[in-house]
């Protein structure tokens, strides 16, 4: 009987363990379904908001489909007609689609020309056809009513700090004389494989708090910097038909955004405004160990045409959708100042060069005293280079107790 009494008991607690296992087991398949029922529901969420669909941000459907590109040349003054028509006339979402699979170019490996490039250019060659990228944060209200001057900062995801400096100081929203200025910062997807994913939620919960980061699904490399610039302009064409002026800068720059407005108040400048410190005439440059090394291959001419040192630049809105439009026909250039200075000699548009834009610093030699005078900073549009702590301190001088003999008349 005790036997008996045993062995029921025992399959009692056999039973209860079987049933416990079996539930434990429905529980996790249910998280698990859960799970996957969420990741499907956020990327439907990710796809309606890069279509525009009822209930998402209204990023319009078939943004990114890609375009037939069309061979570089001059553009005379017919298709210039058409070019103006088209960008005032289309709406947004006229051109989409992504490069999501774009694979290398195979049939490169076998040119001579190719062979002998350095790593980075090779794998720049290779996917140099792959210009449509996905949309990772967006924000169209930027450009929402009458806006008179959109500034826009190039920036990657680990240079927090920069951007911050710049919101504190001269990128501070604002109306100035009941016209709006807003302000946005450019980024692609971190370049740090072992850091990119930590970056990338440091990137998203910055923008949750300040909502002023356009970011695209590309590596933010040097090269890619004229990838940032035709999305820019592709996400400028379909977004911001009420903005007058664009400043495009980098960040680590000083602006006076009282200077520009004041140049800008000077009378009509006309559509084909585009002004900073242009360059004339520059050759590409050989040397391999410098940054902007450009092997022949890539660049057989003598001179670049005529461009704007990318340290900050204002063009007129109408000229930046005419800049989309011919920016599909160029061949994109490792170097993003002189791609656009590419698209302008398309359009035959010369770039016009201005004294208080100093994107090389003040004076040539960068250990001089005057490239931190202050009085000289309180006279200029844009200088380039100043770090965070430097941008602040400039700042609060000029825009402190300065007296300074007289203000230069340069505007």
């Amino acid at each position: 009987l005790i036997l008996w009494v045993k062995m029921r008991i025992y399959k009692r607690v056999a039973a209860m363990f079987l049933l416990a296992v079996v539930a434990l087991t429905v529980v996790q398949r249910g998280s698990i379904n859960m799970g996957s029922s969420f990741q499907l529901e956020r990327h439907v969420r990710t796809d309606e908001l890069e279509r525009g669909e009822p209930g998402s941000d209204p990023i319009t459907k078939d943004f990114w489909k890609s375009e037939k590109k069309q061979p570089s040349q001059k553009v005379g003054p017919t298709e210039l007609s058409r070019i103006t028509e088209r960008s005032t006339e289309d709406g947004p979402g006229t051109s989409s689609g992504t490069d999501f699979n774009c694979s290398a170019n195979a049939n490169l490996s076998s040119q001579e020309w190719f062979t002998g490039l350095a790593q980075n250019f090779k794998k720049f060659a290779l996917y140099r056809h792959c210009r449509r990228f996905p949309m990772l944060i967006n924000h169209p209200e930027k450009c929402k009513g009458d806006v008179f001057l959109l500034v826009v900062i190039k920036s990657v995801a680990t240079q927090h700090d920069r951007r911050e400096a710049i919101r504190k100081t001269w990128g501070k929203e604002q109306v100035v004389d009941g016209k709006r200025i807003r302000t946005l910062f450019l980024l692609g997807r971190s370049a740090n494989q072992e850091e990119k994913i930590h970056h990338q939620k440091l990137v998203e919960f910055e923008n949750q708090i300040y909502g002023d980061i356009l970011q695209w699904d590309f590596e933010d490399t040097f090269f890619n910097l004229t990838l940032k610039e035709t999305h820019f302009l592709k996400w400028f064409q379909a977004y911001c038909p009420r903005v007058r002026y664009i400043f495009k800068g980098d960040d680590d720059i000083y602006v006076s955004i009282g200077n520009m407005m004041e140049f800008l108040a000077l009378g009509d400048h006309g559509k084909d405004l585009f002004v900073g410190d242009v360059i004339f005439k520059a050759k590409p440059i050989r040397k391999k160990e410098s940054k902007y090394y450009i092997p022949e291959a890539l660049y057989n001419k003598t001179y670049y045409p005529p461009y704007a040192g990318g340290g900050g630049f204002i063009m007129d809105a109408s000229l930046a959708r005419r800049l989309h439009w011919v920016a599909n026909s160029v061949e994109l250039y490792p170097i993003d100042d002189v791609f656009l200075g590419m698209c302008l000699e398309v359009l035959e548009v010369v770039p016009v060069k201005h004294i208080a834009f100093k994107t090389f610093g003040l004076v040539k030699d960068k250990e001089s005293k005057l490239n931190r005078e202050p009085c000289f900073f309180r006279s200029m549009i844009v200088v380039h280079r100043l770090l965070p702590p430097d941008l602040m301190h400039m700042w609060n001088v000029v825009n402190g107790d300065l007296v300074c003999s007289q203000k230069v008349e340069i505007l």
